[in-house]
């Protein structure tokens, strides 16, 4: 794909409430593969090459705006306060439009598949020839209900739709698929010449590629696959979504390198980095903010975000990796274990049952099953420093703030309150009491031997 440093400005529609959603979270802000619907398009238009991007959003959406501006802290936020139709919502963005640009290009903060490489066919179309107007359309297994595209040779003659199509309209399968570029020229221009003169009394964006027309302009259809026009009015689209866009991020991995055993059960965020040569085994779940170096080894059922790993670390089966968990080279982190905001140096092992957060482990410390680093206290967390080639024994308790030096050794079921230096022993358990006959004994008390005596009945 090439990436044109000034490829014009994208307007991003996010003003609709998507009530068929049911949710109080507005649709735009839903999420597929770790990312909310509006940053899918803000992303692919950063890919595909934007100098500029705007958003239009709806009155008293602050949550919508705070999204916009941490994606991309540059982009011109501007709010459409009437409902009044697409070309009436392109217009709040006025004054990004005026500054200037070869192509404009409408999107849509609801339709999260379309390619970057699409953006980009739909800009160049209105910077070539007399082209003015270009729109993104489709081949529907089912028309009903979208715009119809017809043709005129190679130009856009008209979009009719559905309701206003004749019989013979209703047969073209090639559709409207909502994007749409305008030569930047003329994009003021066309949109202010949108009428309103329809019974819902609102501005149509189509009417561009009438208008176009009237002036002896060209227009243009860039054809895509079904797919990549899908939108999301609820939470069925959202998950056709969520589907095609994991097949497509677990093609491009594979692709790269990554071997996936079962990659159908492997779910990927959008920003997960992840090398050659490493192997996925099934039904793992990378959550955003992952990066997997070469040749490691994620094993099944492992659930991990905002994690780094190390080369060649071995992860689960059964493992968590949270925020800040970082691993170094040849790390082991087995089942049932789950590492938060701590450092595993090169060759450490938690193989079983642990719990390691607010932490450093030095390179080559084992962590034994059934061992915490009990970093809260009800109002703090505390750290815990593991020093190189630590031993520490299995259900041990460190109580941070606590540090165990390099080489030093933790007995089995110690609750570890002081610091230990490096190379000590630290054991910290009650002595074992051993009375023998006791049990007899016990077992021997009347109460005991008549309720001994009901069980057996």
């Amino acid at each position: 794909m090439t990436n044109p440093r000034n490829l014009g400005l994208a307007i991003v529609l996010a003003a609709g409430e998507g009530t068929r959603m049911k949710s109080a979270t507005p649709k735009v802000l839903h999420r597929i593969a770790g990312l909310s619907l509006v940053g899918h398009a803000i992303g692919s238009a950063g890919l595909a090459g934007f100098a500029d991007i705007a958003a239009v959003i709806g009155p008293d959406r602050p949550d919508v705006r705070a999204e916009v501006s941490r994606l991309s802290p540059q982009a011109g936020v501007f709010e459409q306060s009437e409902r009044r139709g697409t070309a009436h919502a392109v217009l709040q963005a006025e004054q990004a439009i005026a500054r200037g640009h070869d192509a404009v290009v409408v999107l849509f903060g609801d339709t999260p598949l379309v390619r970057p490489q699409t953006m980009q066919a739909l800009a160049q179309a209105v910077t070539q020839g007399d082209c003015a107007v270009a729109v993104m359309g489709f081949e529907a297994a089912d028309p009903t209900g979208y715009g119809r595209l017809i043709l005129d040779g190679d130009n856009l003659a008209s979009i009719r739709e559905h309701k206003d199509a004749s019989a013979a309209e209703r047969e073209i399968r090639i559709v409207n698929g909502g994007l749409m570029a305008l030569r930047g020229a003329l994009a003021l221009e066309m949109l202010r010449a949108v009428s309103s003169g329809n019974a819902q009394n609102e501005f149509y964006l189509t009417d561009c590629v009438a208008i176009a027309r009237q002036r002896g302009l060209g227009t243009r259809v860039i054809m895509v696959p079904e797919e990549e026009a899908q939108g999301v009015n609820d939470r069925v689209q959202l998950s056709t979504c969520e589907r095609v866009l994991q097949q497509r991020l677990r093609e491009h991995h594979m692709r790269a390198g990554v071997t996936m055993i079962a990659p159908e059960t492997v779910f990927l965020s959008m920003d997960t980095q992840i090398a050659r040569d490493v192997t996925i085994a099934p039904n793992c779940i990378f959550g955003p903010g992952v990066k997997i170096s070469e040749g490691a080894v994620i094993n099944a059922f492992c659930h991990i975000e905002g994690a780094e790993i190390g080369p060649d670390a071995i992860i689960g089966p059964y493992a968590r990796l949270r925020p800040g968990a970082k691993l170094g080279r040849g790390a082991h982190i087995g089942n049932f274990v789950e590492i938060k905001n701590a450092t595993i140096g090169e060759g450490a092992k938690a193989n079983h049952l642990a719990y390691i957060g607010d932490a450093s482990v030095g390179a080559g410390a084992n962590i034994g099953a059934g061992t915490i680093t009990c970093n809260y206290d009800g109002f703090y967390k505390h750290h815990t420093e593991i020093g190189a080639n630590a031993f520490i024994g299995t259900n041990s308790s460190l109580v941070a703030p606590v540090k165990i030096g390099e080489g030093a050794y933790i007995g089995s079921g110690s609750v570890i309150t002081r610091d230990v230096p490096a190379g000590a022993l630290a054991v910290e358990r009650a002595p074992t009491t051993v009375r023998e006959g006791w049990v007899e004994k016990f077992n021997s008390r009347p109460g005991n031997v008549k309720k001994a005596s009901e069980k057996r009945k």
